[in-house]
């Protein structure tokens, strides 16, 4: 907006002092008052012209980035929905596998917690149990699954969903 004002006195200074160099003219000013006056005419145009173009260049890259920012936005809706059904299509996975490990209902909520990260402290915390029963639970699960431990077990999941995920967008790709 600065540079708009600015810009428009230019140009009113500009036309002010040309119609001041065509009076001067007809009255027969010195010549190096209609030279000074006119390179003040010049100048102001000059200086108009080239904030009108700054401003007219800022307008356009601004428009652009605005509409590089609309298209990142859709980009990132799309992903942000492709995240949402990978991460259905994975708890799907993750409550079958439960299933066939025929894993307890008091299994399966530790068992996500233990897939989510939390300590054993903190689930047993959460759950209201002791930390003992969270281990032991812990322990049955890892037995049922077949794995030696927490690591094994996330990675299990990991593995098998990614798998999952790769046959599926190699057999998009294929139709």
């Amino acid at each position: 907006m600065r540079d708009k004002i600015i810009a428009a006195t230019l140009l009113m200074i500009m036309v002010l002092n040309f119609f001041d160099v065509i009076m001067d003219l007809k009255l027969g000013v010195p010549q190096w008052h209609i030279f000074t006056e006119s390179l003040i005419v010049v100048i102001s145009g000059l200086g108009a012209l080239y904030l009108i173009k700054d401003i007219n260049a800022r307008t356009k890259k601004i428009n652009n980035l605005k509409r590089e920012l609309n298209n990142s936005m859709t980009q990132l809706n799309n992903i942000s929905q492709e995240m949402k059904d990978a991460r259905h299509q994975y708890s799907g996975v993750i409550q079958t596998q439960f299933s066939q490990w025929t894993l307890t209902r008091s299994e399966q909520e530790v068992a996500m917690l233990l897939l989510k990260g939390l300590s054993f402290k903190e689930i047993s915390a959460l759950r209201s149990t002791k930390e003992k029963t969270v281990r032991q639970q812990a322990s049955d699960i890892y037995s049922k699954a077949d794995v030696e431990g927490r690591h094994e077990f996330a990675a299990w999941f990991l593995e098998d969903f990614m798998q999952q995920r790769h046959y599926a967008h190699s057999s998009s790709a294929i139709n």
